[in-house]
């Protein structure tokens, strides 16, 4: 298998190991999770009412580098001694004593282990390039501190928006670290309350009133359970791992226990917090507040202190541990934004790759876009989201897309599925029971349900793997009407129709999404909002291939195009990039649509389908390698191209985010969320700006390559906004040339100050270190080599305030000022305070005057450009007030040359000449994670050479003379079954045989079609066309006869024939047709 180690078994017969190869991508978490509590009122019982008023609680997860260790991952697994002599001889030219292996004594302890943490305490970074040099060691990083906080807001503040508090006023001359916040969470703190009774559930407030559905009692009941219960389903004989903060011994709640171990330094197994003990009754309780899987084998792994501690080692021995122990279901209710937190990641694809079905929460950073959580978001783990009792997605819930995939690609769809995390009953330490909300909650109800699923199927192990539940989980999964599914995934967690689909599974691949439909509203938002035209940058959809065969595969030969005749496919051109080796369980399947020349001035629906093979090796009894083959609809909506003016171009290969660097929030009043991580993308955290403007008619394209990649004659306006990266030279050159031919550039920049930066660089309170900022919130330096050659340039103050504009209210959040600009050029003055000179002296006086916004044109047949110094009001993540109408009308300028009243009212005052322009900080680290710097270059970081532009090999079409339903979602063939095995039914009333389950309470004849898109249908023993006609056929037949009938016992004697119909009608009403 080509790029790939496959590592036999080391010892014990546990260890199944590959490894990737280098250049593969791999992610990990930053551990930063949130969920909210209602803590226990105290009562005599310990049971939540309904009723009862509790305080909201909110625990966040987060992590710190730290200081001076570092985990040293090895290629293979070794016993101690030789891990040992591995590293001794790595580091065998270090200073004596700089160095030791830091203790680990837990379970795995005994067992060979891939990794060792390190203590250096001298040359540090010449010891760590030592380390990295051994050929038996493959990577060295940090060790990490996952602390997690519980902070509990009292009920009249749970509406306030901590961001934007500028009561919150910061005094550095008191304190000189009020800047640089002791991070406690890598989220925005925008959020109300999660305890019952908040209007947080809901997706939007009403004023209102309204009738309120009572709440069933238990989660259990929801979902029916007691359905798989009665058929004997109750999880016996799964293994099902809970990692988390313990579990109480003897727990009355609990009666199958069967091991719990402590991975911390406090060598307790008491669950001193109550949050593992919640989550594992939601799994596996018996009694009172019921879990899903109450007779499943629990193994509890203790991995956070009674202070909420944890650290990147202690899981890592913990999976391991796993694996040994022969998990197969495992619940993971934390994840945080640092998808490259390798060792971590890492880890995640070993479990999965042993068959351990991974659950885990999405997170709780809802409703903005761009928040979802690691490992939640990896293609091989089931990302749960979250539902409250009404069936809306609730507030709380991350959305997605994945932002790993940036700048250059597209991200996947995720979460995976929903099911309901708000005011959920699980177990309380003391007995009782209580209510926990957000996805760390959601994620247990799955992970129980996946321990009930896989054991009605626990006779058939072989075919039981993270790829087969995850795909009957999606196929059964009920979609949520009006909305997208990047907020849901494939819908909401249906566990009978799971049980269903599961029966009857045949091993193969499935794809995620399973068809492509531009036209469908919402479901395929963004996609759906904008059409396909000539000459637009491709439009991308990234497919998730799951592969139930086995954990390798690949995509044999190369997918195949094949455009529908009647229905224009010859329209669409497609191209196609994939994974070499699919591993483990999944790949990936990256389509790009445009429209061909023919149809530049054409209108209409094209459809067509994607044809491809997936193949895994044949497993233990069979000769021939496993097979699956796949088709992918698609349908767009094209339109012809549109004028140039309407078309706006997004800077989206500027942007630069958190992981990997350090790049700081764009205003600096956000104290509690101190990284930059939603991808800065146009269907993320600036999701409500593209809206805008869509509803204005603008057509938004995005470029994730080089400005030398693009044809400026296509585009009215190039949208620059927040950028973090460096310039090549050619792309300075050539928007000038651009401009002078006419292309429009709108700049939104952000604060930068070396100083400041200095002032808000991250501060962990664990280890009294220092994370420094790469950039400010904007990349000034950068920009002004940008601006240069239009005689433009931003300053390095730093400035806040609310203004007006005409009748338009607008604030500047930790905005630059304009500190150069043409004479001729408008700029607009507004009076703010030095925000600047507050974080740096602990006081900011009022400045008149500051130069904000300019726009500028050199002459009729160029381009106009537009300078503002603040992009917080674009940004959902940041933003106060937004500024959609002053975008909007700059726009208009830009496209139109139309210049609003609004700019020709306000004062015009000119600029000094600038004495000096920002610099770029010294010893910044910028060039570790640019597209733009050479890191091997000595002394001040250098420009790579510009690389070459995308290119795309459109696939060659193989026509097909065929039709495709209309309604892609209701005609998809989601998984087929087992030859010769009818899907399960779900009768009332009789005998229940395992063969032919049969479940108390449901009314109909159900049972699952896998060619109609995973609608349960109700019928009896013909199909329900056949039978609908039979009865129509029978129904005419019978008036005829009725007719004939009545027309000769007229004749005979005269007698009405008004009753006889009636009769007729009598029995036709209440004859029993199926319905549909």
């Amino acid at each position: 298998m080509k790029g790939w180690l496959c590592i036999v078994p080391v010892c014990h017969l546990w260890l199944v190991l590959i490894l990737c190869p280098q250049g593969t991508l791999t992610k990990q978490t930053l551990t930063s999770h949130e969920y909210s509590a209602e803590e226990q009122l105290p009562s005599p019982c310990d049971i939540f009412n309904e009723t009862d008023v509790a305080p909201d609680v909110q625990i966040d997860f987060t992590t710190q580098s730290v200081s001076n260790e570092y985990i040293v991952v090895f290629k293979r697994y070794y016993f101690e001694q030789t891990r040992l002599n591995y590293i001794s001889a790595a580091l065998r030219n270090s200073p004596p004593f700089s160095w030791n292996v830091v203790s680990r004594s837990n379970p795995a302890a005994k067992y060979p282990s891939d990794f060792e943490v390190v203590r250096i305490t001298a040359g540090e970074e010449d010891s760590v390039a030592s380390l990295e040099h051994h050929p038996s060691i493959k990577q060295v990083t940090h060790q990490r501190q996952i602390t997690r906080s519980i902070k509990s807001m009292p009920e009249d503040e749970q509406l306030q928006d901590e961001d934007e508090d500028e009561g919150d006023m910061c005094n550095s001359a008191v304190d000189p670290l009020c800047w640089a916040p002791k991070w406690k969470s890598s989220r925005s703190m925008r959020r109300a309350s999660l305890g019952l009774g908040s209007s947080f559930w809901e997706t939007g407030r009403h004023a209102g009133r309204k009738l309120l559905r009572a709440l069933p009692r238990e989660i259990t009941d929801i979902l029916q359970a007691n359905v798989l219960w009665d058929l004997g389903f109750t999880g016996a004989g799964v293994n099902i791992a809970v990692f988390d903060t313990g579990l109480k011994e003897k727990h009355p709640h609990f009666r199958n226990v069967k091991e719990r171990t402590d991975w911390t330094n406090e060598k307790k197994l008491h669950d001193g917090l109550g949050h593992g003990t919640f989550v594992a009754g939601v799994i596996s309780s018996t009694s009172e507040c019921k879990g899903f899987a109450p007779d499943a084998n629990l193994f509890i792994f203790r991995v956070f202190t009674n202070n909420q501690v944890s650290y990147t080692s202690w899981f890592l021995d913990a999976f391991n541990y796993a694996i040994l122990k022969k998990i197969n279901v495992l619940n993971l209710s934390i994840g945080g934004p640092d998808f490259m937190d390798h060792p971590f990641v890492d880890k995640v694809w070993e479990l999965t790759a042993n068959k351990v079905i991974m659950v885990s929460a999405i997170g709780n950073d809802g409703p903005l876009y761009g928040t979802l959580n690691n490992p939640a978001d990896q293609m091989d783990v089931i990302g749960v989201g979250g539902i409250n009792f009404e069936d809306n997605i609730a507030k709380f819930s991350s959305r997605g897309m994945t932002t790993w995939e940036l700048p250059m690609g597209y991200g996947r769809l995720k979460p995976d599925i929903v099911t309901y995390g708000s005011t959920v009953r699980g177990s309380s330490l003391s007995g009782g029971c209580r209510t926990l909300s957000g996805t760390s909650v959601a994620s247990p109800v799955v992970a129980g349900a996946v321990a009930l699923l896989a054991s009605s199927v626990w006779d058939r192990q072989e075919m039981l793997n993270p790829a087969s539940m995850k795909q009957a989980l999606m196929a059964s999964a009920r979609r949520l009407p009006d909305v997208n599914m990047f907020e849901q995934g494939h819908g909401k967690l249906d566990l009978v129709r799971a049980y269903q689909v599961l029966s009857t599974y045949n091993p193969q691949a499935s794809l995620s999404p399973n068809y492509i439909d531009l036209t469908e509203c919402p479901y395929f938002w963004p996609y759906c909002t904008q059409p396909i035209y000539h000459g637009a940058m491709p439009t991308i959809v990234n497919i998730t291939i799951l592969n139930g065969m086995g954990v390798t595969g690949r995509v044999i030969e190369k997918p195949v195009w094949q455009p529908f005749t009647p229905q224009n496919g010859d329209k669409i051109e497609v191209a196609m990039s994939y994974s070499s080796i699919l591993w483990p369980w999944s790949g990936f399947l990256a389509v790009s649509l445009t429209v061909s020349s023919s149809a530049a001035s054409w209108e209409g629906i094209a459809q067509g389908q994607i044809t491809l093979t997936v193949e895994s090796p044949p497993e233990s009894g069979e000769d021939q390698p496993r097979q699956s083959v796949l088709k992918l609809p698609v349908k767009v909506h094209i339109v012809p191209t549109p004028q140039r003016n309407k078309r706006v171009l997004w800077d989206q290969y500027h942007n630069l985010r958190y992981p990997p660097g350090y790049f700081p929030r764009d205003n600096l009043r956000m104290k509690t969320d101190p990284l930059d991580w939603n991808g800065d993308h146009i269907h993320t955290n600036f999701k409500a700006m593209y809206q805008h403007l869509r509803e204005a008619g603008f057509f938004v394209e995005v470029l994730g390559a080089p400005f030398t990649c693009f044809d400026a004659k296509q585009y009215g306006t190039l949208l620059i906004v927040d950028p973090e990266e460096e310039f090549y030279p050619e792309e300075v050159s050539k928007l000038k040339r651009d401009v002078d031919q006419g292309l429009s550039v709108i700049v939104f920049a952000d604060w930068y100050n070396v100083t400041v930066m200095k002032k808000v660089k991250f501060y962990d309170e664990n280890t009294r270190q220092w994370w420094m900022p790469d950039t400010g919130g904007s990349n000034i330096p950068a920009l002004n080599d940008l601006l240069a050659p239009f005689g433009m340039a931003y300053g390095d103050g730093v400035y806040e305030g609310d203004f007006h504009l005409n009748d338009h209210k607008a604030s500047f959040l930790s905005g630059s000022s304009i500190v150069k600009f043409p004479s001729g050029g408008l700029l607009i003055h507004q009076t703010l305070k030095d925000q600047g000179q507050d974080v740096i002296h602990g006081k900011g006086d009022l400045v008149n005057g500051v130069p904000i916004l300019g726009m500028y044109q050199h002459s009729l047949e160029s381009g106009r450009i537009v300078l503002y110094g603040d992009s917080n009001c674009l940004d959902s993540s940041h933003m106060k007030t937004d500024c959609f109408w002053l975008l909007e009308a700059l726009m208009q300028y830009t496209a139109y040359d139309n210049l609003a009243p609004m700019f020709g009212q306000t004062k015009h005052i000119s600029l000094p000449p600038a004495v000096a322009l920002p610099t770029r900080m010294e010893g910044n680290h910028l060039y570790r994670y640019s597209k733009v710097l050479d890191p091997h270059q000595l002394g001040d970081p250098k420009p790579r050479p510009l690389p070459a532009c995308p290119h795309l090999a459109w696939a060659k079409g193989e026509p097909l003379n065929i039709s495709a339903p209309s309604n892609l979602f209701k005609h998809q063939k989601l998984l087929s079954i087992l030859e010769g095995v009818p899907p399960p039914a779900v009768v009332a009333g009789a005998n229940m045989r395992r063969d032919e389950p049969n479940v108390p309470g449901l009314q109909e004849d159900v049972h699952w079609d896998p060619r109609n898109s995973g609608n349960m249908v109700v019928s009896d023993n013909w199909s329900t066309v056949t039978l609908l006609a039979f009865v129509s056929g029978f129904l005419v037949l019978g008036f005829f006869v009725n007719l004939l009938y009545r027309s000769r016992r007229k004749r005979k004697q005269a007698v009405t024939w008004r009753k006889k119909p009636t009769r007729l009608i009598r029995r036709t009403k209440y004859t029993r047709v199926p319905a549909v």
